[in-house]
């Protein structure tokens, strides 16, 4: 009897570690990692901290025009030379590098590093893109050597998009918790390298995530009335870099960028109007 007992418990043992293995129905997958929600922010360094107000340019396409006299030059990390991103230093600029924490795209480097099981659905406008499964070790892996990437070109800081995945439909049951774990683990990532680092949207958590980032870059709280969701980043003394792209804007159609641009300097953003491509087509600054 003891001995079919024993049985019997080393039989629920192997089927717990299988269960556990497989992320218990719970997890993404065999490579669901845990990563702690409530990790300390990581706020010693040496890292570039832009203060608010600061000038900028976005470009992500097209060849890089280096003629704005702005301090920060937001730029693709993978199509931006180390050659490029030196001379933009040497002329006095500081560059911060643009990269998706939060999507897969079928045209980078690395494009064959990702599972299959981390791809979820096109994201929503942008057919060479699809969210990516944030709780899987493979995609925290990656993003690791992304982040040394940024730190071998000789970035000052990083911009990683798509950190709201959890708002959207991303084809995973992506939760608030998973979401707010996954973006301190970027932050903290990019201190670790000494690269300043910017939150990318996800107004939702914004108070829960300021003293991991050092500026947020924001996109359309103008034109969609979010505006004060940001306000703790000016509140902190860090930057709220702003894009607008509405036609009225960029138009002026009835001092609509007037108004806009008023607005913005009230709230010390630091706002551009842009095309939605931004490819340098077009180009307004606030400041």
């Amino acid at each position: 009897m003891l001995r079919m007992q024993a049985i019997g418990q080393l039989l629920l043992m192997i089927m717990t570690a299988l269960t556990a293995g497989c992320g218990g129905g719970s997890g993404s997958d065999s490579g669901a990692s845990v990563l702690d929600p409530n990790v300390a922010a990581i706020s010693e360094g040496d890292w570039y901290r832009p203060a608010v107000g600061v000038t900028w340019q976005w470009q992500l396409q097209g060849a890089l025009n280096t003629s704005y006299d702005v301090a920060i030059y937001d730029v693709d990390l993978f199509d931006t030379s180390t050659t490029q991103i030196a001379n933009l230093q040497a002329d006095g600029r500081k560059v911060i590098c643009y990269f998706s924490a939060g999507s897969y795209e079928n045209y980078r480097d690395d494009k064959g590093d990702f599972p299959a099981e981390t791809l979820g659905k096109t994201l929503d406008g942008w057919d060479e893109e699809r969210w990516l499964d944030i709780r899987h070790s493979a995609v925290h892996k990656i993003m690791k050597a992304r982040l040394d990437l940024a730190q071998e070109k000789g970035c000052d800081g990083v911009e990683p998009d798509n950190m709201d995945g959890y708002t959207n439909d991303p084809g995973f049951s992506l939760t608030a918790t998973d979401q707010l774990a996954y973006n301190r683990f970027i932050g903290n990532e990019a201190h670790k390298r000494d690269l300043s680092v910017g939150l990318k949207n996800d107004l939702n958590q914004i108070g829960k995530l300021v003293d991991y980032y050092d500026f947020s870059v924001n996109e359309q709280c103008f034109e969609y009335d979010e505006c004060d969701t940001l306000k703790p980043f000016i509140d902190a003394g860090k930057p709220v870099l702003n894009a607008e792209y509405k036609s009225q804007y960029v138009n002026n159609t009835g001092g609509a960028r007037d108004t806009l641009c008023s607005q913005s300097l009230a709230l010390s953003f630091s706002s551009l109007v842009l095309p939605l491509d931004l490819d340098d087509s077009s180009h307004f600054s606030c400041r």
